[in-house]
């Protein structure tokens, strides 16, 4: 398909996610909110979400930032940010004009097992059977275990909590509250969404947050 990049610009619904180190539901309410800061040569992700035994539903928030590094194949993205080791890419496998698009993250460290991330997002909470359907059936030539490809519960997220006109100045405030601003995110002892773990492994008390 054509790929605007434009369209992906602003707030999506996770419906369903998956990643290397999950093999349970431990998330609700995901949002990921595209920007492109500067030339159109870097996207940016923040993404919110709860914790499903969170009974405050607390929304916490993470970012990350990606470079576009051929505008030529604008669903194709590395990793901005220096301090990871290893080769961090990431793709946009398919996108339906502002409805509905399907993300897909491989990282891949010396030694290490690939790491794999997918998220299919939709403009609105839910997506219908037959769209999910077919971009799960993308993603087995992957290697991306079905599985453990996981729904996003959106219901009950309180809608007021989310910023719904997100724009790049508000991105500090809106980066230090965790939305709202009036609520600040307690730190909590659980994997945070998009960090590379394996699965089965134990998990650590660690606020970075990378894809």
């Amino acid at each position: 398909r054509n790929f605007d990049i434009n369209g992906l610009i602003g707030s999506w619904y996770v419906v369903q996610y998956y990643a290397t180190s999950e093999e349970e539901v431990i998330y609700r309410c995901m949002r990921a909110i595209f920007t492109m800061p500067n030339d159109g040569m870097e996207i940016e992700m923040n993404i919110t979400y709860s914790f499903i035994d969170d009974p405050n539903n607390e929304m916490l928030v993470g970012n990350i930032t990606w470079t576009i590094p051929d505008l030529t194949q604008p669903a194709h993205w590395i990793h901005a940010e220096d301090p990871y080791e290893g080769v961090y890419n990431t793709y946009i496998l398919d996108y339906d004009n502002n409805d509905w698009s399907l993300l897909l993250h491989c990282a891949e460290k010396p030694k290490s097992p690939r790491y794999l991330t997918s998220l299919i997002m939709s403009k609105s909470p839910s997506l219908a059977d037959n769209v999910i359907n077919f971009l799960r059936d993308k993603l087995p030539k992957y290697d991306i275990t079905l599985e453990y490809m996981f729904p996003m519960a959106q219901n009950t997220c309180e809608e007021a909590k989310y910023v719904s006109s997100y724009d790049y100045e508000n991105k500090k405030k809106y980066l230090q509250t965790s939305s709202p601003p009036s609520k600040i995110s307690k730190p909590r002892k659980h994997r945070r969404p998009l960090r590379r773990r394996g699965r089965g492994s134990k998990t650590k008390n660690d606020s970075n947050m990378s894809l």
